[in-house]
């Protein structure tokens, strides 16, 4: 087993030598969720490193820092690379569900594409809260976790070729866009997730460049923190905690391991 899988099987919990088949994907996927956070304070800290395999080893796998899409799907698509799947990464546009309208920063979320048995599939562990914790196919079915519904709607829209749509559990009573992304158009290097970076980073319409940013599901819900306040949800009740400084600190090392 590559350094690479074997840290990525250590950081979320999964016994190092085990074979992992297209049936298991559900497993890595909910505790990738659960164990590796979504969170932005290496943008905050200005301690932004160029997108690579390596860099992204060293940083999520080896210094157990989370990241944003175009950092935890590309660490996730090497995996699944050296576990023998036929995998690419894609771009899409997310959806502004404040404005209803997709946002004007371009491109700029990461997502998988998977082919497994004459079938297609989006895999994303880069999606915040949003995460489908399971394959969903590209054909229109419906897959339900614990973390809600989800489906992938074909689409002849500027932003994409397919949406992904969702109904996270106790939170939605209806469908809502997650993102468009296009599937004529796999990624062919990292020079792009570089290019992805500078725009989260230096644009002044990101949401990744004001206040940090952590984020993780949990068995019965998710935890959100910010500079400001500490969301949790659990079993479908949300408590919000107004927060200092120091609290931050201490709520980003209890829950995040920061």
């Amino acid at each position: 087993m590559s350094k690479l899988a074997s840290l990525f099987h250590q950081r979320i919990g999964i016994w190092e030598n085990e074979k992992i088949t297209f049936e298991k994907l559900n497993k890595v996927l909910e505790k990738t969720a659960t164990s590796i956070p979504f969170e932005n304070r290496a943008i905050m800290g200005g301690n932004q490193r160029e997108v690579t395999k390596e860099n992204l080893t060293n940083k999520i796998l080896e210094k157990n820092q989370g990241g944003l899409c175009y950092e935890l799907n590309p660490l996730l698509y090497y995996y699944l690379l050296e576990h023998g799947f036929n995998a690419a990464l894609v771009t899409g546009v997310v959806f502004n569900q404040g404005r209803e309208e997709y946002t004007t920063l371009g491109r700029t979320h990461v997502a998988i594409l998977l082919d497994y048995e004459g079938e297609r599939y989006l895999i994303d562990t880069g999606f915040g809260g949003n995460l489908p914790l399971k394959p969903v196919p590209l054909s229109g079915e419906t897959v339900s976790s614990s973390n809600g519904e989800f489906r992938i709607k074909k689409a002849d829209i500027e932003q994409g070729d397919y949406v992904l749509e969702m109904k996270l559990k106790h939170k939605d009573s209806d469908w809502r866009t997650g993102y468009a992304f296009d599937s004529r158009n796999p990624l062919k290097d990292s020079a792009n997730l570089n290019e992805i970076q500078t725009i989260i980073t230096e644009h002044p319409e990101s949401s990744f460049n004001k206040h940090p940013l952590l984020t993780r599901l949990t068995e019965s819900g998710n935890i959100t923190l910010t500079d400001s306040t500490f969301t949790q949800w659990m079993d479908g009740n949300v408590t919000k905690e107004n927060i200092d400084q120091a609290r931050f600190k201490e709520l980003a090392k209890e829950h995040f391991g920061m």
